[in-house]
């Protein structure tokens, strides 16, 4: 499976935060937004990812993340010259999904959870389709909302109803079969001129192979769109790091927890990091544990 963070757009809803600045890379708490997505990709076992983002901004990304090899994982760069819908980003990558499954995740969406690494493999592995994850919210009018029978198969999706069928939003994160690049391909774009991707699950959904998982419960999800909600995720970062001793979504951890790179490579990391990050000496730490 290849994954793709789309950390593109505008972030109109953020300025003037993102005037002059990428929305993906603004900091949740101690560290760049789109750290969040990257692990939980990583997370997924996935390996060789994809980030995608405006022309403006790619070499910020570049300069940031490299090619992944300190990660012990490839990562790769594309440019979407304007948003045009979230499926356009299957079209930008369709080079470099070649005949694999992806994970798509958006750059300012956050996702926690004890099991969720457990899930997202359980999930990568067992994929027929398309599988979308759900979160419980209580004002579902604002979000796609996906109505599911018992098994979690999806029987309606909609986006902003105004008579919600179900409670459960649809997240910014989609699992797709290989198929789903030449689906998006069809796509016809919408009035306002995007390919959507509740289209394309749509068609998925119509043929019965479109379920979504249910976050629910031990998980937290965050949409940090809005100068609200981004301060929420940073405050929930924070305390969980500081109550737990724990950091949250440390590419490091990650890439060293899946065994991507090694101990010796860890404290590498880390004393590049420098001893004068409490970062780079929780990395160090872990390394020496």
């Amino acid at each position: 499976m290849r994954g793709i963070i789309l950390a593109g757009g505008s972030g109109t809803r953020l300025r003037p935060l993102t005037s002059v600045h990428s929305k993906q890379l603004l900091p949740v708490y101690d560290k760049p937004m789109v750290y969040y997505p990257l692990a939980v990709l990583m997370q997924a076992g996935i390996r060789e990812i994809l980030v995608i983002s405006t022309p403006n901004h790619l070499g910020i990304y570049r300069e940031l993340l490299g090619d992944g090899s300190k990660l012990g994982i490839t990562l790769a760069y594309a440019v979407q010259d304007e948003p045009k819908g979230l499926a356009q980003a299957l079209l930008i990558s369709r080079e470099f999904i070649g005949s694999e499954s992806v994970c798509l995740v958006l750059g300012d969406n956050i996702f926690y959870g004890h099991r969720l690494p457990d899930m997202l493999r359980e999930e990568a592995e067992r994929l027929d389709g398309c599988t979308l994850f759900g979160y419980p919210v209580s004002d579902p009018e604002r979000y796609g909302v996906a109505e599911t029978d018992e098994a979690g198969n999806i029987l309606s999706l909609e986006e902003k109803p105004s008579r919600p069928k179900s409670n459960l939003a649809v997240t910014g994160l989609y699992m797709y079969d290989n198929e789903a690049v030449d689906r998006a391909a069809g796509l016809a774009p919408s009035p306002r001129g995007e390919l959507e991707i509740t289209d394309l699950n749509l068609t998925f959904a119509r043929e019965g192979r479109a379920r979504l998982v249910n976050l629910g419960r031990g998980s937290a999800w965050f949409d940090t769109g809005t100068h609200d909600s981004l301060l929420e995720a940073s405050m929930f970062v924070q305390l969980l790091e500081k109550r737990q001793g724990i950091r949250i979504s440390c590419l490091e951890e990650v890439a060293y927890r899946m065994g991507f790179i090694d101990r010796e490579q860890l404290m590498l990391i880390g004393k590049e990091l420098s001893d004068s990050s409490s970062y780079g000496r929780y990395v160090m730490e872990l390394a020496s544990a």
